[in-house]
């Protein structure tokens, strides 16, 4: 316990979100770095982070495909050697026999419309995440299965009081 002040525990929001900016720092991906983490009753099932296919070389070693494409961002999400960390999340669970059924994932950004679809077939419930990307289609798609989506904004703590 930090003497002097009262210790702040994060929320669940918090805390789970905090572990989805670490799990991003594993992604290959040289445009965009995404973690992704799936709980159920407040305990970790799975997790996730976007990078090249098991067995695939990574794109930090040969090169990102969408930039020799020539790809703009949020365009043609087919056309790249990378898993996203919402896809791997739920691939991981799978892979590993735990059900995604009834989850909540947590992710450092918006998932796309690939994703939401991917979501709402897993039978995820909640979605919590930070923006930094939007995809409408994705959103309409979440909400129109019932799933609730969050964008949950983290506020700074100012420095005297970490």
């Amino acid at each position: 316990m930090r003497q002097g002040k009262r210790y702040q525990r994060p929320s669940w929001e918090e805390y789970f979100l905090q572990l989805a900016d670490l799990v991003a720092t594993r992604s290959t991906c040289l445009r965009r770095q995404v973690g992704a983490v799936l709980v159920r009753d407040e305990r970790i099932i799975a997790t996730g982070y976007n990078g090249a296919a098991r067995g695939l070389s990574h794109c930090l070693d040969i090169g990102c495909l969408r930039d020799e494409m020539d790809i703009p961002s949020g365009h043609r999400y087919e056309l790249c050697r990378g898993v996203h960390a919402e896809q791997n999340a739920i691939i991981n669970a799978a892979y590993y026999g735990t059900s995604t059924r009834g989850a909540v994932l947590y992710c450092t950004d918006q998932p796309c419309f690939i994703c939401a679809r991917m979501i709402i077939n897993a039978g995820i419930v909640r979605v919590v995440h930070r923006g930094d990307f939007e995809d409408q289609l994705a959103l309409n798609f979440m909400r129109e299965a019932g799933i609730t989506v969050e964008e949950f904004k983290v506020t700074a703590v100012p420095e005297g009081e970490r």
